[in-house]
């Protein structure tokens, strides 16, 4: 590696970005568990094409918070030395605010489910079903996520390992994520028939790789994804038309395949669907990249400070709506039809939303042990207040969240 390459390597600046980026996945994933009812009861509705839209185009939530996941990681980790210390503080941290949250939402959940559906079931058969949906992050519908993180975790320090050995290996990784996850689709397709394939990280590996390249190489691409004036070169300008255009096409395509399978019944090969969800939402990663750089740099204070603390409690806010969601289901509106029932499903986002950040919010702050349920929950907002009182005029600080 050039000299001047690993001098870059090695600046690692705080990324308040990351915090921006985290607020529009899980607005996203929200938006999505929202309007999934819609899609199926609302297809005589006018405006069916609306809750079509928000549905699938917002489904980049998940991939993106795996990108970041990535990201952060090789961010944070690629310039300190491998040795039993590092490895014993990463994996104590994930155990402590992943693997334990994720345990306990489980137990939630599959005792409201258990309760709702399955009272009457025998106890020998429910210890049996919690501990298989455990084992595989499917003990509610949203917690394969976790269970995606966990496995990438163990990947990792491997990962790294590899990485800081041969750093110009991590080009070919944008090209091996896409090889093993399209293996991964294809051998289950034609072999292996996995019901829950989502739920293995082979599944998102090129939103891995892709968030693993960028936390190497950020400081030397970082000028590429602030589009302001002084950053627009002719190169770059037609590098951000490309991204853009590529993600806003690859985004209608799968918005189209899928409304035109709920409308007209029309069937699609799987792989069609694999495909363009894949490149719907690998640009849209760094397209948000791009705009929290915008965000973060052209929008007032206060609308920064609201979308960076929602990013600091998505993780609690990700575990929790489900829940806000169901027990609002539970009070369907009377009416079949109108202006009613659309804001009824507009209600359910905000009162998921609304309700979880307060929930998170609180319990964060005054609930002992609350890293239990949510995990290490960044709260900086005395810090932030005092650094920006010491910044120069229109200058914000934030400090890091946790990786």
């Amino acid at each position: 590696m050039q000299e001047n390459e690993q001098l870059q390597l090695q600046e690692r600046e705080k990324l308040p970005q990351v915090q921006l980026i985290r607020a529009m996945a899980i607005i996203g994933v929200v938006t999505v568990h929202a309007t999934s009812f819609a899609t199926i009861k609302m297809k005589t509705s006018g405006i069916y094409w609306a809750y079509n839209f928000f549905n699938i185009f917002l489904r980049m939530g998940t991939p993106t918070f795996l990108f970041l996941s990535a990201f952060v990681l090789f961010y944070g980790y690629f310039n300190r030395p491998i040795n039993g210390k590092l490895l014993k503080n990463f994996y104590s941290r994930r155990l402590k605010f992943i693997l334990v949250p994720y345990i306990v939402f489980s137990v939630i959940y599959f005792t409201i489910m258990h309760y709702t559906y399955y009272e009457n079931r025998a106890f020998a058969d429910t210890i049996d079903s919690f501990f298989d949906k455990l084992l595989h992050g499917q003990a509610y519908t949203h917690l394969y996520f976790i269970f995606i993180n966990v496995q990438f975790y163990v990947l990792f320090p491997l990962l790294l390992m590899i990485f800081k050995r041969k750093p110009s290996w991590t080009k070919w990784g944008l090209i091996i994520g896409f090889i093993v996850q399209w293996g991964y689709i294809l051998l289950n397709k034609y072999y292996l028939d996995i019901d829950n394939k989502a739920s293995y990280s082979f599944f998102y590996m090129s939103n891995f790789m892709l968030g693993a390249f960028l936390g190497i190489y950020y400081p030397k691409v970082k000028e590429w994804f602030i589009i302001c004036r002084e950053n627009a070169t002719r190169r770059r300008i037609i590098g951000w038309s490309v991204l853009w255009i590529f993600g806003l096409c690859a985004a209608a395509l799968d918005i189209y395949i899928w409304y035109d399978t709920r409308m007209n019944g029309a069937r699609y090969n799987a792989l069609m669907f694999e495909f363009a969800w894949n490149m719907h939402t690998y640009p849209v990663a760094l397209m948000t990249l791009q705009i929290a750089h915008f965000a973060y740099r052209n929008f007032p204070k206060w609308i920064v400070r609201f979308f960076h603390r929602l990013g600091e409690l998505s993780f609690g806010i990700y575990l929790v709506h489900p829940l806000f969601l169901f027990y609002y289901r539970q009070y369907p509106p009377t009416a079949t039809g109108g202006k009613i029932v659309h804001l009824w499903y507009l209600g359910g986002f905000f009162v998921a939303m609304a309700g979880s950040w307060l929930v998170v919010a609180a319990i964060t702050r005054w609930v002992p042990g609350s890293w239990m349920l949510f995990g290490k929950v960044s709260s900086d907002t005395k810090e932030r207040k005092r650094k920006e009182q010491k910044s120069k005029p229109g200058q914000m600080v934030f400090t890091q969240g946790s990786d």
